[in-house]
This record gives C-alpha cells, structure tokens and sequence, in this order.
C-alpha cells in the first residue's frame, strides 16, 4: 500500500532529518529538493546515513517538475513545498511586490495539482513519500505584499495537502508529533 506523508514545522525544526531518517534503510530515495542547492547540513547528514545504512539515493536539486522525475524509484522525498512555491511565485507574478489574487490562485493551483500528481504517481508505483514544508503560521506576521501572498498561499497549499496525505507530522524543536 502506496503511504504519503507530510512533515511541517518552522524553520530548522528537524523535518528534514526526520525524513531522512524516514527511508534511512531504503536503498534507490529520489531525493527531490526545490532549492538550487541543499544545505550542507542535510547533505552530510544524508551522505552518513546512507553511508551508515548502505543505501544509495539520488539527489535532484532545482526541482520545478517533480512528477517527471518520478521514474526509477519507489520511495520520495520532496523538500519542499515553500521552496516549489517561491519558485511559482517568481515565474508566474508578473511583479512580485504587487501580486494579483488571480496569480495568486494559479500558483495555488499549479503547486496543489503538481502535488497531487507525485501522489498519483506514488500510488501507482504502491510506493511512499515524504512532503517537506514549512507552517507559516509559526513565524513573524509578514508586512510586505509578497510575505502576505507567500504566506497566504503556503497556508492554503499546506491545509490541501495535509487533507489529502494519509500521515501528517509536525516537527517541533527536533521531535515529531503524528497529528493525523
């Protein structure tokens, strides 16, 4: 049976080494991070747990199409879904400092259905994935227009996703509470 998994929690709150740790003695994770780069930190945890764990995962950075990556493996990691929203935000706000509630619903839109799409594809593959995000209600309120935006769409991304996922965590100060 196919298992989808969100984690969420502020920033630097371990959800990260908990997913690692998740899959630590699968072999062949695809490792999918939405940042241009993955912190060194979560790398070199990562490359001592598959070391440890002799396990070999791939790791793709600057993910912005997920579900066309999801080929060769059975077990995901998407890290995470802030990221995959900045990303829409800069490519699809024409200014992002005045973003429109319609751009705002398109980007909505387009990071829910890619989501909802890794899920389909891990169902079919009866395999499991972990989503990474942030919640944005756990941090400093936000005053510039796109602060608002971002945090208004996480939040709206977020409650879909965690409605839709079998299993959701949230990661406070290094441990990880199942709420659903």
């Amino acid at each position: 049976m196919a298992s989808i998994t969100l984690v969420t929690g502020s920033a630097a709150s371990g959800k990260s080494r908990w997913a690692i740790s998740y899959f630590r003695t699968c072999d062949n994770v695809l490792y999918m991070n939405t940042s241009p780069e993955m912190k060194e930190e979560t790398l070199n945890r990562l490359e001592f747990s598959n070391k440890e764990n002799d396990v070999k995962w791939e790791i793709i950075n600057s993910v912005n199409d997920p579900v066309s990556l999801m080929k060769d493996h059975k077990f995901f990691i998407l890290d995470d879904l802030a990221g995959f929203v900045t990303n829409a935000m800069k490519n699809t706000a024409k200014d992002i400092s005045k973003i429109t509630r319609e751009e705002s619903e398109k980007i909505r839109n387009y990071v829910v259905n890619n989501v909802i799409e890794c899920m389909n594809r891990v169902e079919e593959l009866n395999g499991a994935l972990v989503i990474i995000t942030i919640e944005p209600g756990f941090s400093v309120m936000h005053l510039s227009p796109e602060e608002v935006a971002f945090r208004d769409i996480m939040g709206m991304v977020n409650q879909r996703i965690a409605n839709t996922a079998q299993e959701v965590y949230l990661s406070v100060s290094g441990i990880q509470f199942k709420i659903k």
